[in-house]
């Protein structure tokens, strides 16, 4: 018989009822990845424990957390350039930043998020999944912190308009923006011409990634920066 230590157990994860295309999307994601399996399935559960607990995902996503957010992130690396250095903004749980790191071992990830327990998450989960030597947390805002790399990613952080003046500033000239997001990409796009040329972005263009792995494709803005432009002022919200 085990005795008892009195002390409180710690808070479980409630999980989501389970996706029957997520088994699906990760046997087809760890095939397409085989030497990124092992990492992928330990960051799949800091998610589904850690990341539930504090509030970083919710519940009734642990059921789908592969096809709904490790897949649909890691397919990103089809647009990402041999050894670049990539700065994920509004990092959050690590979406897309860590999957990106885990399937594409020769790129350096800044993971640049705002918050503090987000950003203290992303720092156990850097080294928990070994990946401390190629990967940095930057706890910041996007438009107050100065990097020059060549990827800007972003996921669930603001309309384009806004989110190209925080973040193509971050990228060196020639260097792109890839934007996760949703069916209404064409029409953000129509509206945020004028903001992306203040801010040196050139003409946005909607890609698809993951096609055969997740469904629907992840769906992609791409804005390469052609100038400086004027950088835009203080965001007043957190990012995600």
């Amino acid at each position: 018989m085990t005795e008892s230590s009195g002390a409180a157990s710690p808070p479980q994860a409630v999980p989501g009822d389970p996706d029957p295309a997520d088994a699906v999307v990760r046997a087809r994601l760890l095939t397409r990845y085989p030497a990124a399996a092992d990492g992928l399935e330990r960051y799949a559960a800091l998610l589904a424990s850690d990341g539930v607990v504090r509030g970083l995902i919710g519940p009734r996503e642990v059921g789908r957390l592969w096809s709904r957010h490790l897949a649909n992130c890691a397919v990103l690396e089809e647009l990402v350039p041999a050894e670049a250095r990539v700065a994920d903004v509004g990092s959050g749980a690590g979406l897309p930043g860590l999957p990106l790191a885990l399937v594409r071992p020769d790129v350096r990830v800044v993971l640049v998020e705002p918050l503090l327990r987000r950003a203290t998450f992303l720092t156990e989960a850097v080294a928990a999944l070994g990946l401390a030597d190629r990967v940095e947390v930057l706890r910041g805002r996007a438009e107050d912190v100065s990097l020059e790399v060549d990827v800007v990613t972003a996921r669930a952080v603001a309309p384009l308009d806004r989110l190209a003046g925080w973040t193509l500033p971050l990228a060196r000239l020639g260097g792109t923006l890839l934007a996760l997001k949703g069916e209404g990409a064409v029409e953000e796009i129509e509206a945020s011409a004028p903001a992306l040329e203040k801010v040196g972005g050139g003409r946005a263009e909607v890609l698809e990634c993951g096609v055969g792995l997740v469904d629907p494709p992840t769906t992609v803005v791409r804005v390469v920066r052609l100038a400086a432009g004027r950088r835009k002022g203080r965001a007043s919200g957190g990012s995600r």
